[in-house]
């Protein structure tokens, strides 16, 4: 099938071990699967990182959107828990105890925990998906449409390009991107996590996934913010009265701006919450809290400039164990 007769492209958001969920969402959408790959016979998936950690079938997940890149039935751009597990496993050339890229602390043990249990007895298949995790694009512009997994900034994208014109990073770029400070550091950071903003000192957000944070995620589409709830955007509440306080000029300077003139752009990593809704005309947030027993949310763009709510499509991820979908013919061991 050649690219001009594509329909268009079926946007799904943070998978997260959901494998099985995602099985039911193609279906949902049309996808059937032959030869073990999940097809459309007039549409692609692009997928937004994010497939790894916490959720129960990790491995069904990244093998049924690994199958479909590989096919030509997907894209995808790579999310920060990709990066997360590439550095973690990558050994730190520069260091003569031999550590990793990213520091195996308790924090971060606790968040690949689960998916490094589920590949245990798959050693070699762990191997070659940290090898095509390496593969995958940072972002995404295609068909009148962009796609990245947090923040699509400009300045680091144009820089992202003078060295990677496709957007793929290297070997050499992970090891730069774990040292703070460095080039590589920051458009790694901005375009797989977003922007921070530090919380003041003494004051945490007991977040709903049992972590304590410092800062709060800052979204990039405000006009003219003034204040932190002009730009927070995240599930849990700003502590206190922080809503309102001020920006410094500091910290709008971290900000960028997406505008409304700009093309339709699709993001995640956002943890959203309830009934997906558009933040802005031009963008869409596909991550709904999968993971959580929220939803698995996917965004059927046929090429429209201006996006409609109507447009999501969704399952919902049950909490109760028997009433969860099961992957129906799908079995890869």
């Amino acid at each position: 099938m050649t690219a001009a007769r594509i329909e268009g492209y079926d946007l799904i958001g943070d998978i997260h071990g959901c494998g099985a969920t995602l099985a039911a969402l193609l279906e949902k959408l049309g996808y059937h699967q032959r030869g073990g790959v999940y097809r459309h016979p007039r549409r692609r998936v692009i997928f937004l990182g994010d497939l790894i950690d916490r959720g129960p079938r990790v491995r069904l997940a990244v093998q049924i959107t690994r199958r479909m890149v590989e096919e030509g039935e997907a894209h995808i751009v790579m999310g920060n828990h990709e990066v997360n597990a590439l550095a973690y496993c990558h050994p730190d050339p520069d260091d003569s105890a031999h550590r990793w890229l990213r520091a195996h602390t308790p924090r971060h043990n606790r968040i690949v925990n689960e998916t490094l249990a589920q590949y245990r007895d798959h050693p070699q298949e762990w191997d070659e998906v940290l090898a095509w995790f390496l593969d995958i694009p940072l972002l995404l512009e295609l068909d009148g449409l962009r796609v990245v997994h947090a923040c699509w900034d400009h300045a680091p994208i144009d820089e992202l390009r003078q060295q990677h014109p496709d957007g793929r990073i290297d070997a050499a770029f992970l090891v730069e991107s774990s040292r703070p400070g460095t080039r590589a550091f920051r458009i790694l950071d901005r375009l797989t996590r977003g922007t921070h903003i530090p919380l003041p000192e003494g004051i945490e957000i007991h977040s709903g996934d049992g972590f304590r944070r410092q800062s709060f995620r800052a979204h990039f589409w405000a006009r003219q913010p003034r204040t932190w709830g002009d730009v927070v955007f995240q599930p849990d509440n700003l502590p206190g009265e922080l809503e309102w306080r001020e920006l410094s000029a500091s910290e709008l300077a971290r900000l960028s701006h997406y505008g409304r003139d700009e093309p339709p752009l699709f993001i995640g990593h956002y943890w959203c919450e309830g009934i997906p809704a558009l933040p802005a005309p031009n963008i869409a947030c596909l991550d709904y809290s999968a993971v959580k027993f929220g939803r698995l949310v996917a965004y059927r763009w046929s090429g429209e400039k201006r996006l409609d709510a109507d447009h999501f499509e969704w399952i919902r991820v049950p909490r109760e164990e028997q009433a969860r979908p099961s992957p129906w013919e799908i079995d890869f061991d």
